[in-house]
C-alpha cells in the first residue's frame, strides 16, 4: 500500500551501492531479490547474515577480525554483542577510510567555514592526520587514558573534530556540547560524567557578531574542577580574550589549543585496538523528569550503522561532500562526520543560515563548494518555502553538483516536500529521515531504489525492524494506521548503556520496559518514543506524527520539561508554586510550539514583567531554543496522577487536539478540563 504523490525517482538505481549490495546478497546466498523490499525482509529476517554483508561491503578496518557476528537467538535486552572477537578502532576507520579506490592523501578531507566572509579554511587528509597525531599524543601525555572522559563545548570546526578523532584514538570517551547553551545546560550534562580534559572555544560566530564565552566557560570549568576535571585546551574561535589567567586562577592546567599540539611528541599516531562495543561517544537524551540522561554509544556499532546509512542509503564516496547543518551537541554532527568512512569531504559550517547573503546564504554556499550532501532541519526548509526562496532560479548559484537534500528534528510538511522540488533541483533525492539520539542514527532512511512521495520518510534502514504497535495492547496495527514505534531484532547501534550510577536500570527503564513479548517476538523490544504510521510495511515507509511522550522537540530541538522546571525552581521560587510544560502541535501547525503553564504563589501574578523574566531568565541559562513560545497562568491547576506525578501526556494531547478520555488515575480531571477550555479558545 502507498499514498501521497510521486515526486522523485532516481535516474540510474542499478548504479548505486544499494544495488550492487543486493546483487552481492543475491550471489552469496543464491536468492533473487529484485526490489527494496525484497532486501529490506531478507534483512530484518536473516540479522546475522545481513551485518556480516554489510561489515564487508562498506568495509570495516579492524586488526583483528570477528568469529561470529551475534550470538544465535540474541534477544534486544539484554544489549547483544555484535562482531564481539574482533578489534578496531573508530578513529582509524575515519582517518584511513576502506574505500574501493585510492584517497589523494592532498586532497580534501574537511572545508570549515562560518557565516563570515574570507572564513574558510581547507585540510587535506594528509595534514587532518598529523592534527590528530600531535592532539593523541598531547592528550597521552596529559594522562588520558581508555574509558576517560574528554569533554567539548565547541562549535562545529576542524579542531572539534581533531579533538574528538584523537580522543577516539586513544579509547576514550567524546562528549560535546556547542557554545550556544548557558551555563546550566552544559553543567546539567557535563557534570554528570566528570570530564578529565575539555576543549571550549572563547567563543561563537552568529548572526553577524562575535560571541564570548569566557565568562560562561569560567563558571563551568569552576564547577567542572569540582568533578575531576584536570586540563581546559582553549580553541581561539574568535577574536578577543582566551581567558588563560582566568582558568589558571581556578587551579586548572590551560592550554592554547595551537601550543599543546605543538607540545605533541613526534611518536607516530598510534590507534588503540579495542573491543567492538567499546564506548565511543556520551550524547544526551532529555526525559520529562530529572537530568539529561548520559547515552553511551559504541566504537563498532555507531560506525557499522553510520557506514550503512552512509554507502547504502546515501550512495556517499570519496567525490561525494557533505553538508550537514548542525551543531555539536546534536546527534546529527557524529552522524555527518561518519562520513568521513567514506572517503568523503566534510565541510564543517557554523554561524546563522542567513548570512551573510539572507536567505541564500545556504545555497550559495552549496554551490560554491559543490556540495553534493546537505542536511538540514525541516524547519529551515519550511522557513524557505514561506518566505519564496527558489534557489534553482538564481543564475548566480550552481546547484548543478547537488544529490540529496535530508530533512530531519520533525516531520516535513507535505507542501514543503513539493516545495524543494521547485526550488532545488529535480533531480535530489528529498529525505526526510528520523532516527534520534538513542540509536545515533536512523530507523527512517532515504532510498535509490524508492520513489520519493509527499509526506513519506522513503523507507525503514536495513536491519531495523520496525513496526507500529498499539500503544496499550502492543499489537501492530494496520498499514497506515498511527501507533507507538517500536524495533523487535537487534541492531549494533543500540546504547551500550546510560552513564553513571544505575545507568544499567534508566536504560532499561527508558527502552525495553514498556513492551515485551509482541509481534512474535520473546522479551523485551525497543520502544522509540514516537508516533507514526507505516503505510508500507514492505518498505517501512514513514509518516512521522510526533512524540508518544512528554519529550519537547520544537523545531527539532529536543529537550526535557525538567530543564524548564528547574529553572522556575532556582530563579522564580518566590514567584512560582507549580507548572507543566508541554510541546503542542495540531494537524495545521507546521512546527511544535513549547507552552509553559504556571500556577503562581498567593499573592502573586502572571504579568508581562514575570513573564519576560521567566523568559529572558530561560534563554541566558539553557538557550534560545528553549523559550517557551506560550507562558500562561493555570487556573485550574497542574493535572496529576495519585501519587502527584504531573500528567504531561495528556495535556500535550489536548492542546494538540487529541480527544482524550480521563481515567481514573487523574486526581483532579476538573484540571485537565481547564486545558479543554484553553485549547478550544487558543
Amino acid at each position: 500500500m502507498t499514498s501521497g504523490k510521486e515526486l522523485w525517482r532516481h535516474a540510474a538505481p542499478k548504479t548505486t551501492p544499494m544495488w550492487q549490495f543486493m546483487q552481492r546478497v543475491n550471489e552469496r546466498h543464491g536468492l533473487q531479490v529484485s526490489d527494496y523490499p525484497g532486501l529490506y525482509k531478507w534483512s530484518i529476517e536473516n540479522t546475522a547474515s545481513f551485518w556480516e554483508e554489510v561489515w564487508h561491503f562498506v568495509g570495516i578496518t579492524a586488526s583483528k577480525p570477528f568469529d561470529e557476528v551475534l550470538p544465535l537467538h540474541a534477544s534486544m535486552y539484554p544489549r547483544p554483542d555484535f562482531f564481539s572477537s574482533s578489534l578496531l578502532n573508530f578513529a582509524e576507520n575515519l582517518l584511513f577510510p576502506a574505500i574501493p579506490g585510492p584517497l589523494d592523501p592532498a586532497s580534501a578531507a574537511v572545508i570549515t567555514v562560518t557565516e563570515q566572509p574570507g572564513s574558510l579554511r581547507t585540510t587535506s587528509w594528509e595534514e587532518l592526520r598529523e592534527l590528530v597525531r600531535r592532539c593523541s599524543n598531547a592528550l597521552r601525555a596529559t594522562g588520558i587514558r581508555p574509558h576517560d572522559v574528554v569533554a567539548g563545548y565547541v562549535s562545529n570546526h576542524v579542531e572539534a573534530l581533531v579533538a574528538m578523532l584523537a580522543t577516539a584514538s586513544i579509547g576514550a570517551i567524546w562528549t560535546s556540547i556547542s557554545p550556544d547553551n548557558g551555563v546550566s545546560a552544559v553543567l546539567d550534562r557535563l557534570a554528570q560524567i566528570t570530564p578529565k580534559v575539555l576543549f571550549a572555544d572563547n567563543g561563537s560566530v552568529y548572526n553577524g557578531k562575535q560571541w564570548p564565552s569566557i565568562s560562561n566557560l569560567a563558571q563551568i570549568t569552576e564547577q567542572l574542577g569540582q568533578h575531576g576535571l584536570q586540563q581546559v585546551i582553549v580553541i581561539e574561535n574568535i577574536d578577543g580574550d582566551l581567558g588563560l589567567d582566568l582558568l589558571k586562577s581556578q587551579g586548572l592546567d590551560v592550554s592554547h589549543f595551537d601550543i599543546f599540539l605543538g607540545q605533541s611528541s613526534t611518536d607516530a599516531l598510534r590507534f588503540e585496538q579495542l573491543a567492538p562495543s567499546h564506548p565511543l561517544y556520551i550524547l544526551y537524551s532529555s526525559g520529562t523528569t530529572g537530568l539529561p540522561k548520559a547515552i553511551v554509544h559504541t566504537a563498532l556499532g555507531t560506525l557499522i550503522q553510520h557506514k550503512k546509512e552512509h554507502v547504502l542509503h546515501c550512495s556517499l564516496s570519496s567525490s561525494s561532500r557533505m553538508l550537514y547543518y548542525t551543531t555539536t551537541s546534536w546527534m546529527m554532527w557524529h552522524w555527518s562526520v561518519g562520513a568521513l568512512a567514506t572517503g568523503a569531504t566534510l565541510v564543517l559550517y557554523s554561524g546563522s543560515p542567513f548570512r551573510p547573503h539572507s536567505h541564500l546564504s545556504l545555497p550559495r554556499l552549496l554551490g560554491e563548494l559543490k556540495v553534493t550532501h546537505f542536511g538540514t532541519s525541516a524547519a529551515y526548509l519550511t522557513l524557505l518555502e514561506a518566505n519564496g526562496i527558489y534557489a534553482v532560479r538564481n543564475p548566480d548559484i550552481d546547484l548543478s553538483h547537488l544529490e540529496a537534500i535530508y530533512s530531519t528534528a520533525s516531520p516535513l510538511p507535505p507542501s514543503t516536500f513539493s516545495f524543494v522540488y521547485e526550488a532545488f533541483p529535480k533531480t535530489i533525492n528529498l529525505a526526510s529521515i528520523t532516527g534520534g539520539t538513542d540509536i545515533i542514527s536512523l530507523f527512517g532512511a532515504s532510498c535509490p531504489l524508492l520513489p520519493v512521495r509527499i509526506g513519506e520518510i522513503q523507507c525503514a534502514g536495513l536491519g531495523m525492524a520496525i513496526k507500529a504497535v498499539d500503544p496499550i495492547t502492543g499489537e501492530e496495527v494496520p498499514p497506515g494506521e498511527p501507533g507507538d514505534l517500536v524495533c523487535v531484532k537487534p541492531f549494533p547501534c543500540q546504547p551500550l548503556t546510560f552513564f553513571g550510577p544505575n545507568g544499567e536500570a534508566k536504560y532499561k527503564a527508558a527502552y525495553f520496559e514498556r513492551f515485551e513479548n509482541i509481534c512474535g517476538v520473546q522479551g523485551s523490544v525497543w520502544h522509540h518514543g514516537d508516533f507514526v504510521n507505516i503505510p508500507d510495511p514492505g518498505t517501512g515507509s514513514l509518516v512521522m506524527l510526533g512524540r508518544s511522550d512528554g519529550v519537547l522537540k520544537p523545531a527539532g530541538v529536543r529537550f526535557g520539561s525538567a530543564e524548564i522546571y528547574n529553572i522556575l525552581i532556582k530563579f522564580f521560587a518566590a514567584d512560582v508554586d507549580d507548572a507543566v510544560c508541554v510541546g503542542r502541535r495540531r494537524a495545521t501547525d507546521s512546527d511544535e510550539t513549547v507552552c509553559l503553564f504556571v500556577v503562581t504563589l498567593p499573592g502573586k501574578k502572571l504579568d508581562e514583567e514575570l513573564r519576560s523574566a521567566i523568559k529572558n531568565k530561560i534563554r541566558s541559562e539553557l538557550s534560545p531554543r528553549h523559550v517557551p513560545g506560550v507562558i500562561e497562568e493555570c487556573r485550574g491547576g497542574i493535572p496529576k496522577t495519585g501519587n502527584g506525578k504531573k500528567i504531561e501526556v495528556a495535556v500535550k494531547q489536548i492542546l494538540s487536539g487529541i480527544n482524550l478520555k480521563t481515567n481514573a488515575s487523574v486526581a483532579n480531571p476538573e484540571a485537565l478540563e481547564w486545558f479543554k477550555n484553553w485549547a478550544e479558545s487558543h
